[in-house]
Formats: structure tokens, C-alpha cells, sequence
């Protein structure tokens, strides 16, 4: 036997039996190998793994994030504002915590600490946001008088509607909020053109004030919060005021009773700096 030939045609054979049917691919990986296309390998691109198609591909790499701007705002004080005020109507002022804060936002309580250092900071937030909406553009335009009244009927009407927050907002510092000291310092200043000696001003605004937040919460009395009821007999002076007020041009009760009050405090104000 021809051992030389033997040899060569062994050595053909084996040349050969890797082009029969498909191409051996990679022991590990299962690809054609490097440079070469293959099942989760982009064509000519070595080992780089390819990105996942829409449809869900078993064989592809893991699913990456898309460039561009992501489907939701990002967190910032506006949202935070707006969800601590909407927390505490809806739920009472107990239920603003910064958990609670946190889960009304769908987010980790860590990530409300890259916005504010405590809830001390959320209050300020909502205490500059409800101030802002006080209308003080009357004490550039109006006669002190008149502008005091407007300025003290939108302050009860922003109030009103956020009554769980006087108790906290009326004991809280302005400091550090800007909306707040912006409202103070528009009054202030309409104070002064009217001639209110400086030491007094925040004074008389304290005493507008005391009497703004109380009607806030008169304004949303029940209509009977005086009913004496069986007790009438015992206070019968009382029920009879009681049974007979009333208020004129379409005012409900607490409407009436602000204005009043409201004048009042306006002609003793007006009488001191007079005096």
C-alpha cells in the first residue's frame, strides 16, 4: 500500500469536511466567528453585541434605553409644590410627610432630597406658592383704603381654600421665600405712600392678618353653626339675633361678616395713623 498516498488523501478529507452543510460556528458563542455575521453579532463588528429588536429576539443582547428625552417630566420644586398642596386637601395637613410626599409622586423619598433638605423646605415651597397667588397690585394703583381691602379679601379667598395650612403657614418664617417677601414688601410699600410711620407697618399688616385667617375659616362654617336648637329657651336673646340676620346685596353670612369687619379694621387703622 501507498502509505504517502493514504496520508494525502486523509489530509483532503479532513480539508474538506467543514464545507459540507453550514459553516461550523464558534463553539461558544454559535457565530461564524470573528468578522464574520452570526446570531447576536453585528456583521463585521468582532464581538459588539446587537440591540434588541421591538419584537422580542431570544438570541439578541440586553435591552438598551432609547436616546432622547424620557416620557415623564423630570422631578423638580413645581411638581413637589403641587403634589404636597394636593396631599394635604385632599388627605389633612398630618398626612404631608416626606413618605407620603414621596409615594403621591411615584418616586423613592431619596430622590425628593435632591430638591429640598426636609419638609421644612417643602412648607416653605407651599407657603410661597399660596402667597403668590395674593393680589397686592392694588397698593400701586389705589388709594390706601381701598387697596387693603382687596389685597385682605384675596388673601381670605386663597386662604379659605387651603385651611389646613393656616395653622402651620401663620407660625412659619418667611425666610428664604421669595413669593412671601415679594407680598410683604408690595404692602409695605403701599403702607409707606400712605404715610404709616415705618415702626408700625407690620403691626397693623399682623393685625389685618389675625383677622383674614380667622374669616378663612368662617367662610367655611356650616350655614347653621349657630343653631342654639333646644337650647334656644336659654339664650334667647342670642337665638333671636341669631334667626334674624341678615345680609344684603346676595351676601352669604360670612361674606358679610368679613366686610364688616374688614371696614372696621380699616376706619381704626386709618383713625391711629390720623391720631
Amino acid at each position: 500500500m501507498d502509505v504517502t498516498r493514504k496520508g494525502k488523501g486523509a489530509a483532503q478529507n479532513k480539508l474538506r469536511r467543514p464545507a459540507q452543510g453550514q459553516r461550523r460556528g464558534h463553539p461558544l458563542t454559535g457565530s461564524a466567528g470573528p468578522g464574520r455575521a452570526g446570531p447576536g453579532r453585528a456583521a463585521g463588528s468582532g464581538n459588539t453585541p446587537l440591540k434588541a429588536s421591538p419584537a422580542g429576539n431570544s438570541g439578541a443582547g440586553p435591552v438598551r434605553r432609547r436616546a432622547g428625552r424620557p416620557s415623564q417630566a423630570l422631578l423638580g420644586q413645581g411638581q413637589i409644590t403641587r403634589a404636597a398642596l394636593k396631599l394635604v386637601a385632599r388627605d389633612g395637613y398630618k398626612a404631608l410627610t416626606m413618605s407620603g410626599l414621596a409615594k403621591s409622586l411615584n418616586v423613592a423619598p431619596s430622590a425628593l432630597y435632591n430638591h429640598v433638605a426636609s419638609k421644612q423646605d417643602v412648607l416653605l415651597l407651599v407657603e410661597d406658592a399660596l402667597m403668590g397667588r395674593v393680589d397686592v397690585s392694588a397698593f400701586a394703583r389705589m388709594p390706601w383704603a381701598e387697596a387693603v381691602r382687596l389685597w385682605a379679601h384675596s388673601y381670605r379667598d386663597v386662604f379659605s381654600a387651603h385651611l389646613p395650612l393656616i395653622p402651620v403657614i401663620a407660625l412659619l418664617p418667611v425666610t428664604n421665600a421669595p413669593q412671601t417677601i415679594k407680598m410683604y414688601e408690595a404692602v409695605t410699600d403701599g403702607f409707606l405712600r400712605a404715610g404709616w410711620p415705618q415702626e408700625r407697618i407690620v403691626d397693623a399688616i399682623v393685625a389685618l392678618e389675625s383677622f383674614i385667617f380667622g374669616s378663612a375659616y368662617d367662610a367655611n362654617a356650616p350655614a347653621d353653626i349657630f343653631a342654639t336648637g333646644e337650647l334656644a329657651e336659654e339664650a334667647p336673646h342670642f337665638s333671636a339675633a341669631v334667626s334674624l340676620r341678615r345680609n344684603p346685596a346676595g351676601h352669604n353670612d360670612a361674606d358679610a361678616a368679613f366686610a364688616l369687619g374688614l371696614d372696621a379694621l380699616v376706619a381704626g387703622l386709618a383713625a391711629t395713623l390720623a391720631g
